[in-house]
């Protein structure tokens, strides 16, 4: 599987107010996801509040309300986790959402200079996803480690700007 190798991103992200945002297409794979994601943000001390959107496509629009200061409208969270499953189909549908979702959160992460964990399973098949689900007896749980590099990446980034405070 890829995520054998996968570092060990664990904080302490007390204080921190994280954005759960779960697509609803492929509700067992996305069960999982959200609950490893969960699991590791609240072991980590965060604040988590999960929103539902439609699907994968919907992530980056999510995402941007939710890391939006307080004052301009938006939910002021400190970092977002997105989880969302494509599979892929007989048409280039497909490529078109990866690539719309990917870009729009990368975008979002950039704009915002809040973090975005991935949590998007981009798979061939639907076993491939139910594998990187996290549910019981699968190698790989994409929900965790979406949690973890977002949790990690806002603990930096506050590191990185206190120091310019100095």
């Amino acid at each position: 599987m890829s995520g054998a190798g996968a570092p060990d991103l664990a904080v302490d992200a007390s204080g921190l107010r994280i954005a759960l945002l779960a697509g609803s297409w492929h509700e067992e794979i996305m069960t999982s996801l959200v609950e490893g994601a969960r699991e590791t943000l609240a072991g980590a001390g965060a604040d988590v509040e999960l929103f539902r959107v439609a699907g994968a496509f919907e992530l980056p629009l999510a995402a941007q309300a939710a890391l939006s200061p307080a004052n301009e409208g938006g939910g002021g969270f400190d970092a977002a986790v997105c989880l969302g499953v494509i599979i892929r189909g007989g048409t280039p549908h497909f490529e078109y959402v990866c690539s719309a979702v990917t870009d729009g959160l990368t975008r979002v992460q950039l704009d915002t200079g809040k973090p975005v964990g991935f949590g998007v399973l981009t798979t061939d098949t639907e076993q491939q996803a139910l594998d990187r689900s996290g549910r019981p007896g699968a190698p790989e749980s994409k929900g965790r480690e979406a949690a973890e590099a977002a949790l990690h990446l806002a603990v930096t980034v506050r590191g990185i700007r206190e120091t310019g405070l100095a």
